[in-house]
């Protein structure tokens, strides 16, 4: 909150330094914020902070509730059905168990329908086999540990990673931007409709482009759904760990040239809509 350290500020964590950015700004965004905190006492300042944080978990909350049943719709292919269908009041045939699902949460570096073209091809390739014996077995069990640090198939647009650049088609993906477009702007927005029928965060905090935070949080929120992709727990990914990493790779000084494309793309495409609604 102030600045009277003398240690350079690339010595605290990453996390720590993204949570003094996000402090910096909640203090330019609510009004005499700072002189409360100043003027109060230890108890108070702890009131204060109890209050934020309620509030971030309750918006966090509405999120997840309204995306829940929403994804679950999105992630049905165009003029298909799934074999066997995801019901919403349903959770156990979820995550790593369904294969619509499981294809989709899949680690980018994994070719999730190839577990069973190898089981074909056993008797030719013994020792591939051995190594990648059902990858979807391995992910559902656990013993294949999803990590918060590896990229799902669900980034990338069309759902396929390319095997030499992992900047192609990243955080690209149509379930992405639906999500996006579903907390910042409206609901309604996602079906196209011309004007919303509630407003949503976008309009509200007068958002005008899209932030690269705004962008990981769309990613966790996605990936974590209960009701879209099962309930997974810290066994089988980490929500946080997932967060921060995708916020390392948008710091990566070495990976700025790309991240600036990927937020251009992303305000040309995703707040195409939320611009109308902006508009007076």
């Amino acid at each position: 909150m102030h600045h009277e350290s003398d240690r350079p500020e690339e010595d605290y964590p990453p996390e720590e330094r993204r949570c003094f950015t996000v402090f910096c700004t909640l203090l330019e965004t609510i009004p005499d914020l700072k002189a409360r905190l100043v003027d109060s006492s230890a108890e108070e300042v702890l009131h204060i902070g109890g209050l934020i944080q309620k509030g971030i978990a309750c918006a966090r909350s509405d999120d997840t509730r309204g995306l829940k049943g929403a994804v679950l719709d999105w992630i049905v292919p165009k003029g298909e059905a799934l074999n066997p269908p995801l019901y919403r009041n349903v959770k156990h045939d979820r995550g790593f168990h369904h294969d619509r699902t499981g294809f989709l949460l899949c680690p980018a570096d994994y070719d999730w329908a190839d577990a069973e073209s190898l089981i074909l091809n056993a008797l030719s390739l013994p020792i591939i086999l051995t190594s990648f014996l059902r990858v979807k077995e391995k992910l559902r069990s656990g013993e294949l540990a999803f990590s918060g640090d590896v990229w799902p198939n669900f980034l990338y647009q069309g759902y396929k990673a390319d095997p030499n650049d992992v900047w192609v088609g990243l955080f690209r993906s149509a379930i992405l931007i639906t999500a996006y477009k579903f907390i910042f702007t409206s609901p309604s927005s996602v079906e196209n409709e011309t004007k919303a029928t509630r407003s949503g965060n976008a309009r509200i905090h007068g958002m005008s482009e899209v932030s690269l935070s705004s962008i990981a949080y769309t990613a966790t929120q996605v990936l974590s759904t209960p009701r879209s992709f099962k309930y997974l727990n810290d066994k089988h990914t980490d929500s946080e760990r997932f967060y921060h990493s995708v916020l390392d790779l948008f710091e990566d000084v070495e990976e700025q040239k790309e991240v600036l494309e990927l937020k251009a793309w992303w305000d040309r495409y995703s707040l195409a809509d939320a611009r109308s609604i902006l508009a007076p």
